[in-house]
């Protein structure tokens, strides 16, 4: 649900910056998870201990929610759509993510995961119905066929191994669009604060047992030390910072100008991946980026 628009006495120039600074912000999760494997670690420990960082705050984020929430006390039933939604928004999609990683570069990634709106759009068509407008199914043939042609590129450089990490960091996509779904009508109940605090929290605690059920707990303190503090960065400024910019970008100037500021995210995460991790870029991956950023952006005019 869009906020209302920034009054015209007030400069959006606030918001956007921090709407910016959370899209570059979530945009460096791909690059540290990159980075961790380069020391050995795994897509389930690294999970686990990022959410083990972010623990705290969102904890601490869904004590402050509860007390300045003006709508009634989360019911049972309104909890176990929590949890749900927990469990696909955060957890499965985060895991889904960070296995994906192991296989595709950080810039294919993230134009995979750009491709939710379209899903949402899809899940609205065939799901409940909603009928498409001729805008939006232009918007969504132009983003796939700019994820097509970076898929093509790292295809010819990485293999098979890319077509199953790309199948995987779409299934996240699919993941996270259920829950944006699924939260729709809970958002109007819960609020936003209260309900990404709630998820979240679920999520961590989903990932942590992840790792003790699946690994052996004393494996932590065998991790290299660059792993642990890659790990705090990525709870922290990659996962805590950017959710709460980007709510507080949304409070000055709107989700949908928040939005379209987000769109910084791709092309950040390309000058990350080749500063930081001496990604190969090619002519086919900037035009796919630039494809997917001009079908995402006129879907969101469009639903606005």
């Amino acid at each position: 649900m869009s906020t209302p628009p920034v009054s015209a006495r007030t400069s959006p120039w606030p918001g956007i910056a921090l709407a910016a600074f959370g899209a570059i912000a979530f945009s460096g999760k791909a690059i540290i998870v990159k980075l961790g494997y380069r020391y050995g670690a795994d897509a389930i420990t690294l999970l686990a201990l990022r959410m083990l960082f972010a623990l705290p705050f969102f904890l601490a984020m869904a004590a402050w929610a509860r007390r300045r929430a003006e709508r009634p006390r989360i019911g049972a039933r309104d909890g176990w759509r929590i949890a749900a939604l927990g469990f696909f928004g955060y957890y499965l999609a985060s895991f889904l993510d960070f296995a994906g990683l192991a296989h595709v570069s950080a810039t294919l990634e993230r134009l995979i995961l750009y491709l939710t709106p379209t899903i949402v759009l899809l899940i609205g068509y065939f799901v409940f119905k909603r009928a498409a407008t001729p805008r939006q199914l232009v918007a969504l043939v132009v983003s796939y066929a700019g994820v097509l042609l970076a898929f093509a590129h790292d295809v010819r450089v990485g293999g098979g191994d890319i077509v199953l990490g790309s199948a995987l960091v779409f299934a996240s996509a699919v993941s996270y669009a259920i829950y944006l779904v699924g939260s729709g009508e809970l958002v109007a109940r819960v609020g936003a604060m209260r309900l990404t605090a709630y998820a979240s929290s679920v999520a961590c605690v989903l990932c942590i047992g992840q790792y003790l059920l699946l690994r052996p707990w004393h494996g932590l303190a065998s991790l290299p030390e660059p792993v642990l503090w890659l790990s705090l960065l990525n709870g922290t400024l990659c996962t805590v910072v950017p959710v709460l910019a980007v709510m507080m970008a949304i409070e000055r100037i709107g989700s949908g100008l928040a939005a379209q500021v987000g769109m910084l995210g791709p092309v950040s995460t390309i000058v990350l991946s080749l500063v930081l991790l001496d990604e190969p870029m090619g002519p086919w991956q900037v035009a796919g980026t630039a494809l997917v950023l001009v079908g995402v952006l006129v879907l969101s005019s469009v639903r606005r």
